[in-house]
Parts: C-alpha cells; sequence; structure tokens
C-alpha cells in the first residue's frame, strides 16, 4: 500500500488571466504559478528520465493546465480520439474530484490525441477495466488542447526537446459524471499527473505521486491538490 504520508499535495492558484493556449510557460497567464515535478520513475523503464513539470490555474468555469517536457526521445504515431496514446510520448493527468466518485484520466500525447474516461472501478479486466465509461466525442469536443509538436513524430527524434501540452477542463464536464462539484478556497481533490512513452526507443513511466506497482490506475496512490483563492 502507499504510504499516504509521502503523497504530495500542489495548490492549484486561480488565474490572475485566462491563459491563451499557446504553451506560453512564461507567459503573463503562467509566469507566477509554481510548478509540480514529475520525478518518481519506475524501475521496470529504461533510464531516460525527461523532465516534467506542470502548472494548474483554474477560474469559475473550469481547470487549466500546462506540461512541459524536456525531452531526447520524442516518437508520436496516434492521431485519433481513444488511441493508445500512452505508447507515444505522452503525458497525462488523472483526477478524482469527490472522495466518494470515480476518477478522471486524461491522457495526452506530444501531437495532441486524447484518451479519456471516468473510471469507478479501476479493477483490470480482459478489456481494461473493471467499471470505465470512455468520455465521447462530444465530451472531447469540450476541452481544449494545445500541443507544440506536430500531430505524428515519425521517426523518433533523438535531439534535446522542450515541447508542452496545454489543457482546459471545463467543471461542467466533470460534472455530468459525478454531480455538482464546489471548488473554492480549501477544495481538495486527489490526482496525480504522469510521463510515459511505452512504445519509445527508451520506455519510462514516471508519477508525481509514486505508484507502488507499474500501473498508473491506483487511486491509493494519487497526491493532492487544494484550491486557493
Amino acid at each position: 500500500m502507499a504510504d499516504r504520508r509521502k503523497n504530495p499535495i500542489y495548490t492549484v492558484t486561480r488565474a490572475k488571466r485566462r491563459p491563451e493556449m499557446l504553451g506560453l510557460w512564461d507567459g503573463p497567464a503562467w509566469c507566477d504559478v509554481s510548478c509540480l515535478v514529475i520525478a518518481c520513475f519506475r524501475p521496470e523503464g529504461s533510464g531516460h528520465r525527461p523532465v516534467t513539470r506542470v502548472k494548474l490555474a483554474y477560474d469559475l468555469y473550469g481547470l487549466f493546465g500546462l506540461f512541459q517536457v524536456h525531452d531526447n526521445y520524442v516518437r508520436c504515431l496516434r492521431t485519433r480520439f481513444q488511441d493508445a496514446v500512452y505508447k507515444d510520448s505522452c503525458v497525462e493527468l488523472f483526477v478524482q474530484p469527490k472522495p466518494e466518485s470515480g476518477y478522471f484520466n486524461f491522457e495526452i500525447n506530444c501531437g495532441g490525441a486524447l484518451l479519456a474516461s471516468y473510471i469507478t472501478d479501476s479493477t483490470r479486466v480482459r478489456d481494461g477495466f473493471k467499471a470505465c465509461a470512455p468520455l465521447s466525442e462530444t465530451d472531447a469536443r469540450r476541452l481544449r488542447i494545445f500541443h507544440s509538436m506536430p500531430t505524428v513524430v515519425e521517426p523518433e527524434l533523438t535531439d534535446d526537446t522542450t515541447w508542452r501540452i496545454e489543457f482546459f477542463i471545463p467543471f461542467a464536464l466533470l460534472e455530468a459524471y459525478v454531480g455538482t462539484i464546489t471548488v473554492e478556497k480549501g477544495s481538495v481533490w486527489r490526482a496525480n499527473f504522469y510521463k510515459c512513452g511505452d512504445d519509445t526507443s527508451h520506455p519510462h513511466w514516471g508519477a508525481w505521486s509514486p505508484v507502488d506497482e507499474l500501473n498508473f490506475h491506483l487511486p491509493r496512490c494519487f497526491g493532492r491538490i487544494g484550491f486557493a483563492e
């Protein structure tokens, strides 16, 4: 079992201005926002440890996020919604807005393709998970995603490369699955953030809050994100 004393917490700040959705890490909307670091890598992977940081902010309507990855082995082949994007150079946000609810997995490869679902029982079964509702294309159209890389990266880039994914998730989308969400000072969600690349030349699996086995779908290992004024 995960040691909950070691599970981290990150403070989500209220956006002073709406992010431009251009991946501007040091831009006006993000320059004063602190970041978390994905630094807990599983030993089953290669020695590749891409430096991956994440910033979060929110407003009345939803959650903004910006991933920045300093990488050396970048590959991207999946282009369709609900493709197996985790096999490409990929970043992921898993978030549980309510303690009694399930959690959402938002997995985005460097080309901006999305895999997302709402999971209430992450027990592994032959077809995936015991209780999992994939988000629909209508749901996906409510999200906004910026990607700094082309939709396809092949052959793999092996030079030093920095790439970014920026996203906006409407609270209303989450509420369609979990009911009313109150986001205010003191609100706390459980969450984790990941970096992976199963089918790159240097497979790796990194997490913000460490997972105690090679499996990102472990709510017991989630950290916490707390909302500030």
